[in-house]
């Protein structure tokens, strides 16, 4: 079995990392009717409020209508928020505002998030541990106040965990047939609109790391993410390992296929260009089925025109790409004969235009020379006989 390979795009030195705190906050609100009635439950005794869930834990609030503490002897409410859920090292931050119910939105906040750079997050270490005042407000000051109304008291808690994550450049497994590469998102969303719409398109998933090819071969697929990062031809020989001509166009002929199939244009142009190259009587066939098939008219016009020169169409008639052309592409047993008939035509004038210029040049040529009349020796004139 062979193992898996992997490879990656990214060789340079340099490299970048950034580390990135940030809240997930809820709100909750937490509603006591019949206040009056809490009253007197003693210190110590809360009444709590329903389980409530932010940033993947979760969270309840406590009201003590006696205080916390047997020594504030009831002069003061005390209000806490607590990890209701298995937890470890939380780290959050804490609002809670008492609402002022006479519409005058003179609220009472304690706020943490005001706070953060001065202390940081409060740390809960485990479920249970809180965080709040035992002191939270003066319990007759509250009960002459607007926050209480018709017996009922409103109280917003908000809770903010702080989540910390590691950016770098964003890398996604691609896996070609039984090798896998790692490349990074936004360098393959930048050169190819396929992966663009595949990651950040409307129906793309930015979240995605790992993405499955299957229309292209690994060694093909190496190849155009040589490109992709270099902006350069690959080495077809280094890649292939070999030094046959006709491995080398076969893999040429597989890497423009795979340029159309994403949209990678200078790479199709290159390709295009290479194979005008290394044309012979073996490969044109293949090559002329191939520039058909992904619309590529230079290439093809250059094949034709290879292909139907009188030279080389027998051998041309004679190699496998011409069985495969006739089965693939059958149309385009026309466009040769066409080809092949025009190389005559234009053959057949040229071998004529010769033949008649130069007749026409022999009288031309006769025309213009002079006559020479004999002269003796004493530059005396010999009338003619």
């Amino acid at each position: 079995m062979r193992k898996r390979k992997k490879s990656t795009m990214d060789d340079s030195k340099d490299s970048a990392s950034k580390s990135v705190s940030e809240t997930v906050n809820g709100s909750h609100q937490f509603t006591i009717k019949g206040y009056s009635l809490a009253k007197g439950m003693g210190p110590g005794k809360c009444i709590a409020s329903d389980i409530f869930t932010v940033g993947g834990y979760d969270w309840a609030v406590y009201f003590y209508p006696d205080g916390k503490n047997p020594e504030d002897t009831a002069m003061y409410v005390s209000v806490f928020i607590a990890l209701a859920s298995e937890g470890t090292d939380v780290r959050a931050l804490f609002e809670l505002t008492l609402v002022d119910q006479s519409g005058k939105g003179k609220h009472k906040v304690h706020s943490h998030f005001d706070r953060a750079l001065e202390s940081g997050p409060y740390t809960l270490k485990y479920r249970g541990s809180m965080w709040g005042y035992k002191r939270f407000y003066r319990r007759t000051t509250l009960e002459s106040s607007d926050y209480i109304k018709d017996d009922c008291l409103i109280m917003n808690c908000t809770v903010g965990v702080v989540r910390t994550r590691l950016e770098g450049p964003k890398q996604c497994s691609i896996h070609v047939g039984d090798e896998a590469f790692k490349a990074h998102k936004l360098i393959l969303a930048a050169r190819s609109p396929v992966f663009r719409a595949q990651f950040f398109g409307l129906v793309g998933d930015p979240n995605i790391d790992k993405v499955v090819v299957k229309d292209v071969e690994p060694s093909v697929f190496k190849a155009m993410l040589l490109f992709i990062y270099s902006d350069k031809f690959p080495d077809i020989q280094e890649i292939t390992g070999s030094g046959s001509t006709c491995m080398s166009t076969n893999m040429v002929q597989h890497l423009l296929a795979a340029a159309d199939l994403y949209n990678l244009d200078r790479l199709k142009v290159l390709s295009e260009a290479k194979l005008c190259e290394k044309l012979n009587a073996d490969t044109v066939a293949t090559t002329l089925a191939l520039a058909e098939q992904h619309h590529c008219s230079q290439l093809k016009a250059v094949c034709l025109k290879f292909a139907a020169t009188p030279a080389n169409l027998g051998a041309v008639m004679q190699s496998e790409g011409f069985r495969h052309l006739e089965e693939s592409c059958p149309s385009l047993l026309s466009e040769l004969l066409k080809a092949f008939a025009s190389v005559e035509e234009c053959a057949t004038m040229l071998s004529s235009k010769k033949r008649s210029g130069s007749s026409v040049y022999g009288i031309d040529l006769a025309a213009e020379v002079d006559v020479a009349e004999p002269v003796n020796p004493n530059d005396r004139r010999v009338r003619r006989r």
